[in-house]
């Protein structure tokens, strides 16, 4: 066993996942791949409530390749999983609504076409934030986002997500506290392999019982109130053991199309999303402990992000982004290494090409996906909180206290984003977006700026971030 492959003593971090073994490691993809797949298929179910017929096939197969490409970019390094991004879904449906011109007698296909030209465009907006940082440096671009202004964006992450949680768990409350009572007590009294898989096995577990509720006669409530069957089976109707993705079978259907109306409408929405980008890498760095945003570099990590996005929606699948819920994954299980992340990424292709498979994991019932989320979602939350304390953010400052102040009441007061019109075009940025800006611009213009990126003279603090 060579140097790297020392296994760790006990409550250290795991690395190099292969001191587990193979079989441990493939299960560990596979509670990745549990993580993001409700998130992710959940996506697509929405834009088609909106009209536009959006192929979970397709979005599960760009998550896994896009998911891939970004790790190359990456060099390997970073443990980060790119799901189809919930940022570009008032682009969705904003586009299902045009009216207008070309618009007012367009197929729902072909709208879903144009509103993924948009999300090639806002894409490559990722690649022009990279040659910037590139061309000026990480440092000098980093000093507009110190820990004052990523910390409480991390922590709005995670409370923005907290209400999707709360409304999935109350679908079924109980089931929801069975899948968190699995989770907390493998996590605090399981031992060996049962301590790092407790998302899968609380996923599992959960579904155990629902299934034997649900032959008992138990019920759920739907979206709109209505009682319904604990699982829904009618998901597994007419699905096949193997299906291609829609771009295979039908390409100039599925390719997107460009016109200045949709561009319009998705692409200012990449504001937000490399917005949240770079609270997701500040925020995989505090957990690791390793800075990422100076290396492999944040210019890399933008570019692998677009250029998956932009070929996601070159080929009809939604704009893609890196995951919460799987980072929330490596603060519970404390193992690090990103082929473990790879793992899952192979299991999205694998799902891809089978309807079937994907739709009995689609049949997990919603409250599950909420006790699951409650944990993940505020340990993203608490690592924002970390993030501030470990960086030494001094809030007896009181510069720094209205920059982190004025980040979450936006954040939070800002539930719907704001709205504004481009010509005929309305563009609505998102509570985060409006958030990261205010806190940017701030930090920018309020005098006593003490931050420098890259200069810490303390080892050991998560991400090292550099110093106040």
């Amino acid at each position: 066993m060579s140097e790297k492959e020392h296994k760790p003593a006990a409550g250290e971090p795991i690395r190099d996942a292969r001191v587990l073994g193979l079989p441990k490691v493939l299960i560990l993809g596979l509670q990745h791949m549990f993580a993001m797949f409700g998130a992710t298929v959940l996506v697509p179910i929405l834009v088609n409530a909106y009209g536009l017929p959006l192929n979970i096939q397709t979005t599960l197969f760009f998550a896994g390749f896009g998911t891939l490409f970004f790790h190359v970019c990456a060099k390997m390094k970073v443990p980060a999983f790119l799901g189809s991004s919930f940022a570009f879904l008032g682009g969705f449906e904003a586009v299902a609504n045009l009216s207008a011109g070309k618009y007012a007698d367009m197929a729902a296909a072909e709208k879903l076409q144009y509103a993924c030209g948009g999300i090639v465009v806002a894409g490559l907006l990722y690649v022009v934030l990279a040659a910037i940082i590139k061309a000026v440096g990480v440092n000098k671009v980093m000093r507009f986002l110190p820990p004052v202004v990523t910390g409480p964006i991390i922590i709005l992450i995670g409370l923005n997500l907290a209400p999707s949680a709360v409304s999935n768990a109350s679908t079924c409350w109980w089931l929801a506290i069975v899948a968190m009572a699995i989770i907390v007590a493998a996590n605090i009294w399981g031992r060996g392999m049962i301590k790092i898989i407790p998302i899968l096995l609380g996923v599992v577990g959960a579904y155990v019982v629902a299934l034997i509720a649900n032959a008992l006669g138990a019920t759920a409530l739907d979206s709109a109130g209505n009682v319904v069957p604990l699982i829904d089976f009618s998901v597994l109707a007419g699905e096949g053991i193997v299906g291609l993705q829609p771009f295979f079978t039908d390409f100039s259907g599925s390719v997107a199309k460009f016109d200045l109306t949709s561009i319009l409408v998705m692409a200012p929405i990449a504001i937000a999303s490399m917005m949240e980008h770079i609270g997701d890498m500040s925020a995989i760095s505090a957990t690791v402990g390793r800075n990422f945003i100076q290396d492999p570099g944040l210019h890399r990590t933008l570019i692998g992000d677009g250029i998956a996005t932009s070929l996601a929606g070159l080929f009809g699948g939604p704009a893609n982004t890196t995951y919460g819920e799987n980072t929330g994954v490596l603060v519970l299980t404390r193992v690090y290494d990103p082929k473990v992340v790879r793992l899952a990424a192979v299991y999205a292709l694998i799902l891809s090409f089978s309807p079937f498979f994907a739709a009995v994991v689609n049949s997990i019932p919603t409250a599950i996906i909420g006790g699951v989320s409650f944990i993940l979602y505020g340990m993203i939350s608490a690592i924002g909180v970390r993030n501030v304390v470990e960086n030494r953010v001094d809030f007896t400052n009181s510069r720094n206290l209205i920059i982190a102040a004025i980040i979450l009441v936006c954040g939070l007061g800002f539930s719907g984003g704001i709205t504004f019109s481009v010509g005929e075009v309305h563009v609505t940025l998102t509570n985060l977006a409006v958030a990261a800006i205010a806190g940017i611009a701030l930090n920018a213009v309020l005098p006593g700026k003490d931050y420098e990126f890259g200069s810490d003279v303390t080892e050991g603090r998560s991400g090292d971030f550099g110093r106040y």
